[in-house]
């Protein structure tokens, strides 16, 4: 069983290497940012898997800590876009 997770955590870690070509040549910023999130889904993914499969359990401490990095990130994005803040006027309304 051991073989298997960790087969499936490098599949997974193939998978997430593409997904860097979308982060790498994304044209707008937020599919730059759910490739980024891809990254970070993956990463967790495949730690976890090798955590149960190579039984290191330094391995769920790391995914934890990326995925609440991966939701600051998000935040921070989402924060960052445009018309975000409610008292700053959003250029894109019409006057």
């Amino acid at each position: 069983m051991a073989e298997f997770l960790v087969g499936a955590a490098g599949f997974v870690l193939a998978m997430v290497a593409l997904g860097l070509v979308r982060l790498l040549r994304g044209p707008a910023d937020a599919d730059r940012l759910m490739a980024a999130q891809l990254l970070g889904s993956g990463g967790i993914a495949t730690l976890l898997l090798l955590a149960g499969g190579a039984g290191v359990p330094a391995a769920v401490d790391a995914a934890l800590t990326l995925a609440l990095l991966a939701a600051f990130a998000s935040v921070a994005f989402v924060r960052s876009a445009p018309g975000a803040d409610p008292a700053e006027p959003d250029s894109t309304e019409p006057r």
